[in-house]
């Protein structure tokens, strides 16, 4: 990064805030927000012009599959590709997702995310290390997982899993034996550990929390369901605070109301929203892949067999599906995608605005449209990108 990069996005508002306040972002990170921002521009900065625009963080998307026709588990050197794909829909950092596969999959992937450099120069989203989602799930509820790959919890297969070395969350069932003492080995690493593709019961949910389990994946789908007599891991999971809730808002995996009922349940500051993006989000329909699995592509992604297969959804607009189904502000809603991811991954310089905070922008109009996305004081698209 040359040193002395500086742009600043000129009058647009914060979510909630009417009050224009422009954002000063220099070296990648921002520098000064309000009158500050404007007085300390440097002359030559790149300016923004966002009056009448909602400036938000950059968007964090927790489970990507893939874009733009690339499926991280067939080919995780298609890193570049789907990274590119994403500012679009205001995305500027994600978790590569890597559904269950053979283990040598795992270490490409782990070496793409540690040897990432963007060959965009700078506009393309941010990997912050992969979300491992399998293989350690339960074969009472693989989802579209590949049965043939599933295996249990084995250490010695994880020994070389960290943030450092790539892994920055992984999906398991913790009824599966050794979970829960794998699970607080990942913990223990700075691993954020998730309970998905599950058949636990409620009792076996509270110690997989107690174990270290601080996120559920797509709750409700490939998962123990809701009962009242049998209330599940999804009772659990729902009821703790130190949880937070993923959710794919695509109004398939999850009826609206059953949205509204999560955010109710659970409150605004512990539901994510994601998208569990298939390698057909950006393209026409037609078959592609996911992992080993062919999926259909229509108005939604399914197996042949009807099962679904991830979505088509961009961030974006499963942003805009929150605010619909819950009746949430647009700040509210906002934070499923910035705030609580960040916190989640422990990333403190990551979804807020804030001075020395990483410069990543998302620009949106008061119905959550994007108009304009910043990776680390670049622009990385603006409406009417053809990308």
């Amino acid at each position: 990064m040359e040193s002395g990069r500086s742009l600043l996005v000129r009058g647009a508002s914060r979510a909630g805030d009417e009050r224009p306040a422009s954002i000063l972002i220099v070296d990648g990170r921002i520098r000064a927000l309000g009158a500050e921002a404007e007085a300390a521009a440097p002359a030559g900065a790149t300016e923004v012009e966002a009056e009448g625009l909602i400036a938000a963080p950059g968007f964090i998307d927790l489970q990507v599959n893939g874009a733009a026709g690339h499926d991280l588990t067939a080919d995780p050197n298609s890193l570049a590709g789907v990274a590119a794909a994403l500012p679009q829909y205001g995305v500027t950092a994600f978790l590569p997702t890597i559904v269950s596969a053979p283990y040598e999959v795992h270490a490409a992937a782990m070496a793409a995310v540690r040897e990432w450099s963007d060959p965009t120069g700078g506009t393309s989203a941010t990997p912050l290390g992969l979300h491992v989602e399998g293989p350690f799930l339960s074969p009472a509820r693989p989802g579209v997982h590949d049965p043939s790959v599933l295996r249990e919890p084995d250490p010695a297969a994880t020994a070389g899993w960290s943030p450092d070395g790539g892994v920055r969350m992984v999906t398991l069932a913790p009824e599966l034996p050794r979970a829960l003492a794998l699970t607080a080995d990942l913990v223990a690493r700075g691993i954020v550990v998730s309970a998905g593709h599950t058949d636990a019961d409620y009792e076996t949910g509270r110690a997989a929390i107690d174990a270290g389990v601080r996120y559920a994946t797509h709750l409700f789908n490939a998962m123990t369901p809701l009962g009242h007599r049998e209330p599940g891991i999804a009772a659990a999971l729902l009821a703790d605070a130190r949880v937070t809730i993923g959710i794919i808002p695509d109004g398939v995996h999850l009826h609206p109301a059953i949205v509204d009922h999560v955010w109710r349940m659970a409150g605004p500051g512990r539901v994510s929203a994601v998208t569990d993006a298939i390698a057909a989000l950006g393209m026409a329909p037609g078959r592609y892949q996911l992992g080993r699995i062919e999926v259909l592509v229509d108005d939604r992604a399914a197996t042949s067999g009807g099962r679904l297969a991830g979505s088509v959804i961009g961030l974006d607009a499963a942003l805009r599906n929150v605010a619909a189904f819950t009746g949430a502000t647009a700040a509210a809603a906002l934070e499923t995608v910035t705030r609580v991811p960040a916190r989640l991954l422990g990333l403190p310089d990551r979804g807020h605005l804030g001075a020395g905070a990483i410069g990543d922008v998302t620009l949106l109009t008061p119905a959550l449209e994007v108009c304009a996305t910043i990776v680390a004081g670049r622009v990385a698209y603006a409406l009417g990108d053809t990308a």
